[in-house]
């Protein structure tokens, strides 16, 4: 969250194989982790937040039991990947539980952290989906699972789509679900045509907030290679869950796939009085229980309740 501010207030969110096709990033260290201590479950992104924050390595209820095994009911695991500046307990510590009690077998890492650092997924996004491929295959392995089914929130659902469409993920992915998925990036509120105008800024926005901010930029060439051609892949199923209230990606169209097997579920189209915004879309109930039933169809989806312009937001920005 922290990133995404400061570039606001600089111009004024493995296996052999895999490793080989992604871009060498010299000089760049990343690292990942599997968090293990189980924490509780969180009513609201800030409390989730300031839990991981004083609770380094904790895991949302639920999750990283490598002995759990599959069911016929749900064949596949599903791994979620967090956002930028975050951890898997602080973004998935409501979603993770409800998963659980369908009869889930879910996993989380921590990927894209700073060697030393607190928070994850601030550094190169091509390293980051190297680790998302790792941890999958450690999943399957673990489990026995012939697939999984994968959820990114923000950076998370670039992060895990570039493993699908760039990666050979497809051939161990069953669905992709994105939310609030910069899937064509963000303007930040105009600010990234700004810094495009400017001789030499754009280059500097990685070395003023994170290289993944940078990277998640309308127009970034990491969201160009990862687009390019078709934004999905054959025999993978894509759901993205966007919001027209998303302080992060504007126009909030870019949250949308445009190829085969995408479905884009806008939460307004199906909520209009739900006005949740990129930071509250986690910890809001209705948002939650479209992403439990795009993975069990059988889950009941939430009633519609109103959700007030900019729930959530404060003690986040800035974080």
């Amino acid at each position: 969250m922290a990133c995404a501010a400061a570039l606001a207030a600089a111009l004024g969110g493995g296996s052999p194989a895999l490793a080989a096709a992604v871009p060498p990033a010299v000089g760049i260290m990343s690292v990942s982790e599997v968090p293990t201590t189980s924490g509780p479950p969180q009513l609201t992104h800030l409390d989730a937040a300031n839990y991981s924050d004083t609770h380094p390595g904790s895991a949302p209820a639920g999750t990283n039991d490598f002995s759990c095994r599959p069911t016929s009911t749900h064949p596949y695991p599903v791994i979620l990947a967090h956002g930028s500046d975050a951890s898997a307990y602080s973004d998935w510590s409501e979603i993770a539980p409800r998963l659980k009690d369908r009869g889930i077998c879910v996993f989380a890492l921590n990927y894209g952290g700073k060697a030393g650092g607190r928070s994850f997924g601030t550094e190169d996004m091509y390293l980051s989906a190297g680790q998302v491929a790792d941890f999958t295959h450690r999943v399957l392995a673990a489990t026995g699972a012939a697939k999984v089914d994968l959820v990114g929130y923000s950076q998370g659902a670039t992060v895990t789509r570039y493993f699908v469409n760039r990666l050979g993920g497809s051939a161990v992915v069953d669905q992709w679900v994105g939310l609030a998925s910069p899937s064509y990036g963000g303007v930040f509120y105009g600010l990234v045509p700004l810094v495009e105008s400017v001789p030499g800024a754009k280059d500097a926005v990685g070395l003023v907030t994170t290289t993944a901010v940078a990277q998640q930029m309308q127009g970034s060439d990491f969201l160009n290679g990862l687009n390019a051609g078709t934004d999905t892949v054959p025999g993978v199923g894509y759901t993205t869950i966007g919001t027209r209230f998303d302080e992060m990606i504007q126009p909030f169209s870019n949250v949308s796939l445009h190829g085969p097997g995408a479905e884009n579920i806008l939460i307004q189209d199906r909520c209009p009085q739900d006005q949740t915004g990129h930071m509250n879309m986690v910890y809001d109930p209705f948002t939650v229980s479209l992403v439990v039933a795009a993975l069990d169809p059988s889950a009941p989806v939430a009633p519609c309740q109103s959700v007030p312009l900019g729930t959530g937001m404060a003690g986040m920005v800035g974080r």
